[in-house]
């Protein structure tokens, strides 16, 4: 059995957090360029260009993308032969984020109770989803997620019967009650099956995965290319001020549900669509 310290833990998601909000991950800052490329409003055209102009300015002066830099968000697969030594591995998690929002100077944005509303001054505790793997390593995924976006998001209990439309319908319906407050151009995560809660988490989940990769299963993909045209049509667009740029992606991730049941959840990211993996 291989061991790892929570020292190492530490380190790491304190770098993570600190990386994950000062440059966004390849592929979305492709999908920016290619939103501009392809835009041929010229408001759009010009936002599109600012939010490129901003990106670029945040990775030299090394300060944030976004002023909301968000709640901590953690997806972590333990290897069932691995053997953590030190504090336990939500505590040394909560440490990385604690040091990374500190000494990064990253806002912190957390409160330490819904109605009472007092900030715990370090942006913690953060939300960790954990699932136990086959293996001896420890892979860490981190995903601040600012709440303008958040709040737009939308969960649906449909009915079995309403079946694949009810699904685009409902997709749509989110984003268009959304319109400019979820800060587009968005990814959208889409979670579909499961029950109440599971498909809240793979809405969250979908919006880590790669925008330039769609579902491996071809009906998922389908309804992800088709749903994300319609969603170009609304005319929402960059910042909501018009355009065929209103979302970047459309990912969907599917789970098994109940005979009746057919839970959907839209969970919207705006272009700051931040996310940093590493295995240890």
């Amino acid at each position: 059995m291989r061991s790892l310290h929570t020292d190492e833990i530490i380190k790491n998601v304190r770098e993570m957090c600190i990386e994950a909000n000062l440059q966004l991950a390849p592929d979305m800052t492709e999908a920016i360029h290619n939103g501009l490329e392809n835009e041929t409003g010229n408001l759009a055209r010009q936002i599109l260009g600012q939010l490129e102009q901003n990106m670029q300015i945040a990775k030299e002066d090394k300060i944030p993308i976004c002023q909301d830099t968000g709640m901590a968000v953690f997806f972590v697969n333990v290897g069932q032969d691995l053997h953590i030594e030190g504090m336990s591995l939500t505590d040394a998690i909560n440490e990385g984020v604690r040091q990374g929002y500190t000494d990064g100077y990253l806002r912190k944005s957390v409160v330490k109770d819904p109605l009472l509303r007092e900030n715990t001054k370090d942006n913690t505790p953060a939300i960790i989803h954990y699932d136990i793997v086959p293996g001896d390593k420890l892979e860490i995924l981190i995903a601040p997620k600012g709440f303008g976006s958040e709040n737009m998001s939308k969960l649906y209990m449909l009915k079995p019967a309403d079946g694949e439309e009810g699904v685009k319908n409902a997709i749509l319906q989110a984003v268009s009650e959304a319109g400019p407050n979820a800060c587009p151009p968005l990814v959208v995560g889409v979670g579909i099956g499961g029950d109440f809660e599971l498909c809240a988490k793979l809405a969250k989940k979908a919006l880590t995965r790669n925008v330039n990769e769609s579902s491996k299963l071809p009906h998922i993909k389908e309804i992800e290319d088709e749903v994300l045209d319609k969603i170009n049509h609304l005319g929402i667009g960059p910042g909501g001020l018009g355009g065929r740029t209103t979302a970047l992606a459309v990912n969907i991730e599917t789970y098994a549900t109940h005979i009746a049941g057919l839970p959907v959840a839209v969970n919207m990211c705006c272009h700051v669509n931040r996310h940093v993996k590493r295995t240890l």
